[in-house]
Formats: C-alpha cells, sequence, structure tokens
C-alpha cells in the first residue's frame, strides 16, 4: 500500500477546549534540561567529546580526547547556572529533563529539585544523539534510563523527551506503556493522542524556538532583549488566542549552562515577571498538563481509513459517490496517512479519483444518482443515504401538485441532458431546489454537466462529514 505516515493535519481549523484550570487562557509550561555531566566524553565511554550546545561557536567533536574548554563549560551549568536558575524559579512548577546519567552526578541538585516538587522527566540515559542507533540498543537505553532514573528519584519517570532522537525513538517509548506523555515532537500548540500497534499515547511537544538554545546557533538570539521579546510575544499571541476562546499551551526550554549565565538569566526574570502580570495563566508541569489533557480530552475510537485494508475501505467508502465503487478502489492506491484520516482527507482522495476519470466514466456516477422525489424514492427503493437526504428538506412529503412539478422538471432535464438533476439537498430548502431546478435547466450541456459533477462532489463531502461525526 502506498501510506504516508505523518499527520499534516492535527486539529486543523477548530482545536478541541483545553478547558485549563480556573479558566485559564494559557498555559505556561518551562522546562529545564539537565544534561550536565551525561553529554559526549570519553569519560563516559563515548567515542569523542561534545560539540552540541555551547559557548563555543563552530565546536566540533575531538575523537578519543578530552575537551577541556568544553567540559568546563557544562560544568558552569551544574556548579552555577543550575541553582540561579533554581533559586528564580523554585516557586514555580516546572518540569526537569534529565539525562540519567547527569542526574546521577548530581545529588545536591536532584534534592533541590525535589524539594521544590519540580517534576523530574527522563531526557534519556545519555545526552547523545541516536539517529543511527539500533533499535534493539535504543530499546535497550531506554530501559536502563527508566530502571536508574527510578534508583535516583525514587520513583519511575512519568514523562519522556529524548531530544537528539530517531525515528524509532517515539513508539519504543510508547511501547513500554508506562509513560503519562512524550515530549519528542514540535508539532503542535496542544497535546495530541498517536496510536501505536493498538496502544493511545499522549504527545505533549516540546519547543525548539522558545527555548534557549538559540544563544548556541547562528541563526539565534545574541543577546537577552532577543530572547524576552520573542517570548513576550509568544505568550502575548497565545494569550489573546486563549482570550478568543482557544487556549493554548506555551513551552519554555531552558538549560543550565545557557539562561544559567547571569546576562540571559535576567531576560528570564523580566519574561516571568510579564508572564505573573496576567491573572488567569496556569503555570504548570508538564505531567499536570498531560494528566489534565488525558481527562479533559481522552483518547478516542476514530475511523482510521489510511489504517484499512482494500476490502474494508471500498466497503466503508464505495457508497459515498453513488453506486460507484471504483471512486473509492482509485483512491484507496493512492498516497493515504494520517492526514487523510478525516472526512476532508478522504474527500480529496475521492475527489481526485473521480475528477481524472474521463467524460463517460463520470457520466455513469451522474445517471447513478436518483430523480428528486422521483420512481425510486415513492418506491422506496433509494439508498439509505439518498433516503435520508431527501427526507431532510420534505421531498418524502410533497403535496400532489408539488411531485407533478418534480417530475415534469425531472422528465424535461433528463431529455435535454442525458442525466438526472443532481443537487446536494442538505445545503437547500425545497424552495431553493425549486428555484435551482427551473435555473439550471436553461443551461447548455457542458455548464450543466460540469456543474452536476460539482454537486456530485459536494454530496460526497457532506455524505463523509455526517460518517466521520457519526
Amino acid at each position: 500500500m502506498n501510506r504516508y505516515p505523518r499527520d499534516m493535519t492535527g486539529y486543523g481549523a477548530t482545536p478541541p477546549k483545553a478547558n485549563w484550570p480556573n479558566g485559564a487562557k494559557i498555559a505556561v509550561q518551562i522546562v529545564l534540561n539537565y544534561e550536565e555531566g551525561g553529554e559526549n566524553n570519553i569519560l563516559h565511554g563515548d567515542a569523542a567529546s561534545e560539540a552540541f550546545l555551547s559557548e563555543i561557536t563552530g565546536a566540533s567533536a575531538w575523537p578519543g580526547q578530552r575537551h577541556w574548554n568544553m567540559e568546563s563549560i557544562y560544568e558552569y551549568g551544574s556548579r552555577a547556572g543550575f541553582w540561579r536558575l533554581h533559586r528564580m524559579m523554585s516557586d514555580l512548577p516546572l518540569t526537569v529533563y534529565g539525562v540519567t546519567t547527569a542526574l546521577a552526578r548530581a545529588p545536591e541538585q536532584v534534592a533541590a529539585m525535589k524539594a521544590s516538587g519540580w517534576e523530574i522527566a527522563s531526557h534519556g540515559l545519555k545526552w547523545v544523539e541516536h539517529k543511527d542507533m539500533a533499535e534493539q540498543e535504543e530499546r535497550a537505553q531506554i530501559a536502563e534510563a527508566i530502571r536508574l532514573h527510578t534508583e535516583l528519584t525514587g520513583a519511575a519517570p512519568r514523562g519522556w523527551y529524548t531530544g537528539r532522537c530517531s525515528n524509532n525513538t517515539v513508539r519504543l517509548v510508547a511501547e513500554t506503556g508506562q509513560f503519562a506523555y512524550i515530549a519528542d515532537s514540535y508539532a503542535d500548540d496542544l497535546p495530541y493522542w498517536m496510536n501505536f500497534d493498538g496502544r493511545d499515547q499522549l504527545i505533549v511537544p516540546y519547543t525548539l524556538d522558545c527555548n534557549d538554545m538559540r544563544f548556541a546557533i547562528q541563526a539565534g538570539f545574541t543577546n537577552g532583549d532577543q530572547f524576552e521579546s520573542y517570548l513576550k510575544d509568544s505568550f502575548d499571541i497565545l494569550h489573546a488566542e486563549g482570550c478568543a476562546g482557544q487556549p493554548k499551551m506555551l513551552s519554555i526550554g531552558l538549560h543550565c549552562r545557557l539562561m544559567g549565565r547571569p546576562g540571559r538569566s535576567a531576560a528570564l526574570r523580566r519574561v516571568l515577571d510579564h508572564f505573573k502580570s496576567h491573572e488567569d495563566v496556569w503555570f504548570a508541569t508538564r505531567l499536570e498538563i498531560a494528566e489534565h489533557w488525558a481527562k479533559e480530552n481522552p483518547a478516542m475510537p476514530k475511523m482510521r481509513p489510511s489504517q484499512m485494508d482494500r476490502d474494508t475501505f471500498v466497503a466503508e467508502f464505495g457508497g459515498i459517490f453513488e453506486h460507484s465503487p471504483w471512486v473509492a478502489e482509485g483512491a484507496f492506491a493512492h498516497e493515504l496517512g494520517p492526514t487523510h484520516d478525516t472526512a476532508q482527507g478522504v474527500h480529496q482522495m475521492l475527489a481526485r479519483v473521480f475528477r481524472s476519470a474521463d467524460a463517460e466514466k463520470r457520466l455513469g456516477v451522474l445517471t447513478a444518482h436518483p430523480d428528486l422525489a422521483g420512481k425510486l424514492a415513492e418506491a422506496k427503493r433509494l439508498t439509505a443515504e439518498s433516503t435520508a437526504e431527501q427526507a431532510s428538506v420534505g421531498l418524502n412529503a410533497l403535496t400532489d401538485d408539488e411531485r407533478q412539478t418534480f417530475t415534469a422538471l425531472n422528465d424535461a432535464y433528463t431529455t435535454k441532458f442525458g442525466f438526472p438533476f443532481i443537487i446536494a439537498v442538505r445545503d437547500n430548502t425545497k424552495a431553493s431546489i425549486m428555484d435551482a431546478f427551473k435555473r439550471r435547466i436553461e443551461n447548455d450541456r457542458d455548464t450543466e454537466f460540469s456543474e452536476a459533477c460539482r454537486q456530485v462532489e459536494r454530496i460526497a463531502e457532506l455524505r463523509l462529514q455526517e460518517k466521520f461525526c457519526a
């Protein structure tokens, strides 16, 4: 099957209601990454020194050697930066992404995290790249990270973020079945559910834009004012959206060795003051957000057309275009994926097949449609869809005069064009249908053929919307 695994749709135009506690218009979630002591280092059994997210511009890994400057930059994070940030935010709900081997080298810091009531989520076993890691090795590292994290903190982690992940990471973490959320995604402003082999896993997306890592890359922040301005703008837009009825979540990512520097921490203090100046803000740990979301918007069974086999797909959608299963058969062969697991997604695929067919095949779809209030309706031989559609505007309860008018128009229309009059009745009333009938019968055949095809597509769209909402 031709399947595309990415979901490019998400919640679309109508995200679910977050219903943050106490009517909050925005949830602010601050992450402190604790990586110092878990980075690449030959002392840790790695092949080379660290080269990622430091003050050293253009740093490269040193194979087989320790990098004294790099090590001391990371040490600043644990020795000074952590404590500056802890003093500033010890009274706030905060989530720590703790690299497990780094936590093992940070007894004082772990004690301070716990004393402040901070959530300590897992940031993996080591702060290293996973993209080329074999699946079995990554699975083993996940298991070891959970085991060691439990030893170090007294409780198993409920949240997970690898960061430098592989394409397997989220699936492998989800398969453990023990995480309230996984954060290895940047795909949304709200949590969302993914399904892995029948298991629903909540994803609470993270951020790389509202993140102090941008102080350590070339296309990033160069001073605290830029960081401050960007976070304030992000907050203000999301807060305004919340006030307009669509509350979101603002994620902020911090690192001890980056934001823990004095000049940058000053900007963070001003940002926090800005947030606190608003009364309708929910400061929360990532776990609190996950638990709230799971309660307010639990994973619900949904139709997943992209995961259907051919027979099931055709059985479900073969009647959407009236008596024309070939449309669904053609759609099944296209590049379906999670982004098509919606009414609009399936409609796009069905409509593509219909539009690309030759005129004779499209005519076959038109002639498969029944007359409005015609003999098939009177004999109760319409499809269930057509019966419900015609009944929705009262075409099943016409007066004798109305039936005679419809019969005359049907006969004249079919004689002229060679196919029945087709209109999306759910978009109309009995009166507007009659007006359209009288108007369209004056069209030339090419114009009316095109209009009838558009109406067929609209009928299909409405049928799919009803099917997906059922």
